[in-house]
């Protein structure tokens, strides 16, 4: 499960590139954009030197170049000229192909310049919004289609949490300014994916708050270790495949009697298991909220 893919179908260049197959399938005949191998039983299949070829095209094709004339480039001209519109435009309705370009290569100077583009012209918060989270979206459909592997999503979201890492210790030179909280943010017992939850610790930080992160997989009973040390408490925790062995009904059930009873502290959670839920709580120190924005807004 873990080896690199190396070959893909129209299909997969289809998921990755947004270009109908159909589309490709003139290009590839009219002006020869991809050479496509083929097994033994005659079926085609693409190398990842095509795909990388037909995201470039589609970024140069998507920036007003025709394909007529991106047909005619070399390879070593294609590259340059997608590296030079990166660099220069940023092209910010682009960054998720360049994105997974860098993705694709393992390129993680192609994803400092889109970034650094990015950032120029928008804050953290923006690009965490418009170009993260559909980009995050969108790999997570990938995988599950199999046209990327777990290197590929490690490779890119570990890129991502640095630059939301960088952003946090700057703000943590600063001191709280708003007491009426303090947020203590953690994952359960064996969920790993921290994104989400890493991006609202930043978020907590920069509204002034006095934000204590404890990570990845933190058992339910940990939790009162924090209690021991400080009042008026909102943890919040980020649902995506934990409690696996648990309803998030009964998950909520643990953690208020063990953690809630008997004090005002709260939790707030959100997250793929949260959405998923169609039952309706009834408990004044719980809070489910179905998207960031919208815990955002309850600050």
């Amino acid at each position: 499960m873990n080896n690199i893919k190396t070959e893909f179908t129209i299909k997969d260049l289809e998921n990755f590139s947004g270009i109908k197959a159909h589309t490709i399938r003139i290009w590839e005949k009219r002006y020869n954009i991809l050479q496509p191998n083929r097994t033994e039983s005659n079926i085609r299949y693409y190398d990842i030197s095509n795909l990388q070829k037909l995201l470039n095209v589609s970024l140069l094709n998507a920036n007003g170049l025709k394909i007529s004339k991106i047909a005619e480039l070399p390879e070593s001209k294609l590259n340059a000229s997608v590296r030079e519109l990166v660099t220069k435009n940023g092209v910010d309705s682009q960054a998720s192909n360049s994105l997974k370009l860098s993705m694709l290569n393992f390129d993680e100077n192609l994803f400092n310049i889109t970034y650094n583009n990015l950032i120029a012209q928008s804050s953290l918060r923006d690009v965490f919004k418009n170009i993260f989270i559909p980009f995050l979206n969108e790999i997570g459909l990938l995988w599950q289609v199999n046209s990327i592997t777990p290197a590929h999503e490690h490779f890119i979201t570990n890129l991502i949490k640095q630059k939301i890492s960088i952003n946090i210790e700057r703000l943590q030179l600063s001191s709280p300014t708003n007491f009426d909280k303090v947020f203590v943010l953690y994952l359960p017992l064996n969920e790993i994916h921290e994104l989400g939850l890493l991006y609202l610790h930043f978020e907590l930080l920069l509204h002034g708050y006095q934000s204590i992160y404890l990570g990845q997989s933190v058992p339910v009973a940990n939790l009162n270790d924090v209690q021991k040390v400080y009042n008026n408490i909102c943890f919040i925790s980020y649902l995506t495949v934990e409690p696996s062995r648990l309803t998030v009904l009964e998950y909520i059930d643990v953690v208020n009697n063990s953690v809630l009873n008997n004090n005002e502290n709260e939790i707030w959670l959100l997250g793929k298991k949260v959405s998923e839920m169609n039952e309706k709580l009834d408990l004044p120190n719980v809070k489910m909220f179905d998207s960031i924005e919208n815990l955002l807004k309850e600050l």
